[in-house]
């Protein structure tokens, strides 16, 4: 087993205990990581013709195993090697999608293309800019430590991965104290698992709550609801089971449980539309379920603005003052998100005190 030196030991307690003060956000930041990895994957499939992608297929998928106390998270990205586990993984604070978009801006610059450093991180892509010699490709995580997040609800972490075009898949795991291994595995095709074996449960600690079904899909809706691939997991439906055929018509129905394949995410937002895919019913009833109000808002503003600061804002002024709008404990502030990933509900230095009745929300990838 390979040790964490001394400084890294602490780095990563501060990580997982003081950067992230809501436990819950983990599942936000290995979505991210797992989006990223797939979008890494696409940019690297224009230059290397080897790599067949079938963009129908990538999806990101959820899995929980009571039984077990394990949370999958699974992407069909880029993968990684042993070299890159090791990287990315076991240096602290290392960003391999930092470096990815480094070698990606350089090569678009040089006109060479992009070089092989394919490397999942923490973090999310987005859209590039266009007409400006860079690579098309944009990155949230730029610091390399979301990834450690999982131990705030994990006790032991497992991460299977095969780098795209490679035959070989390599397992790091690690109890976030003591150090990690690398050793060889097996997996089908290219793609990272990260597998979470969660804390046993205290008395004020309900870790279990992670692996329900109901929890994930609030957390995905909550924090990844614009992630731009699909974010798939079972679930379970009551069905209606037929009628008999000589059963009476007030017979009550019987139902069966059936286990479906089914996307948590939007995918798009509605800010990142044209004006002339949305209508005013949809921005209405897009403002009066984001912000549990039953009346609709009286102005609505849609910013789409590129600069040196890109950025795209929907703001909406409510019909009527909220409900503790004259309270002490009144908070003002917009939705910020980060390449369609939610960052913080309620951002007030978004908006100045006197407009504090505002709602809306901010979505850059500069901030």
């Amino acid at each position: 087993m390979k040790k964490f030196k001394t400084e890294s030991q602490r780095l990563l307690d501060l990580v997982i205990n003081s950067i992230y003060t809501n436990r819950e956000i983990f599942l936000r930041e290995l979505i991210s990581n797992a989006s990223d990895a797939i979008d890494k994957l696409c940019f690297l499939s224009l230059t290397n013709t080897d790599l067949k992608v079938k963009r129908d297929s990538l999806a990101i998928r959820l899995s929980a195993d009571e039984k077990a106390r394990t949370l999958t998270v699974s992407d069909n990205g880029v993968g990684m090697s042993a070299e890159e586990l090791e990287l990315n993984l076991g240096t602290i604070a290392h960003s391999g999608s930092l470096e990815f978009m480094r070698n990606a801006v350089a090569g678009s610059e040089d006109g060479a293309g992009q070089d092989d450093a394919g490397q999942a991180g923490a973090g999310k892509t987005g859209s590039g800019q266009a007409d400006t010699g860079k690579a098309d490709i944009d990155i949230i995580g730029q610091f390399g430590v979301g990834f450690y997040a999982a131990f705030m609800v994990a006790k032991k972490v497992r991460v299977v991965s095969r780098a795209a075009g490679s035959s070989e898949a390599f397992a790091w795991e690690s109890d976030g104290k003591s150090g990690y291994t690398i050793k060889a595995a097996e997996r089908e095709s290219a793609g990272t698992d990260v597998i979470l074996h969660l804390k046993d449960d205290a008395e004020d600690e309900d870790y279990s709550t992670y692996l329900r079904e109901y929890t994930l899909r609030n957390l995905v809706t909550r924090y990844s609801n614009y992630v731009r691939f699909p974010i798939q997991m079972e679930v379970t439906k009551h069905r209606p089971l037929p009628k008999a055929e000589d059963a009476a018509e007030d017979a009550p129905l019987e139902y069966e449980d059936v286990c479906e394949l089914e996307t948590l995410n939007s995918i798009t937002p509605i800010w990142k539309k044209g004006k002339s895919e949305v209508s005013d019913a949809d921005y209405d009833e897009f403002y009066k379920s984001q912000f549990h109000d039953f009346e609709a808002p009286v102005r609505r503003l849609a910013i789409h603005a590129e600069g040196t600061l890109s950025y795209d804002a929907l703001l909406f002024v409510p019909g009527r003052a909220p409900y503790d709008f004259y309270s002490r404990d009144y908070k003002g502030g917009l939705a910020l998100y980060t390449s369609n990933v939610l960052i913080m509900e309620k951002c007030e230095e978004l908006i100045p005190d006197c407009f504090a009745f505002v709602r809306g929300v901010v979505d850059s990838a500069d901030l």
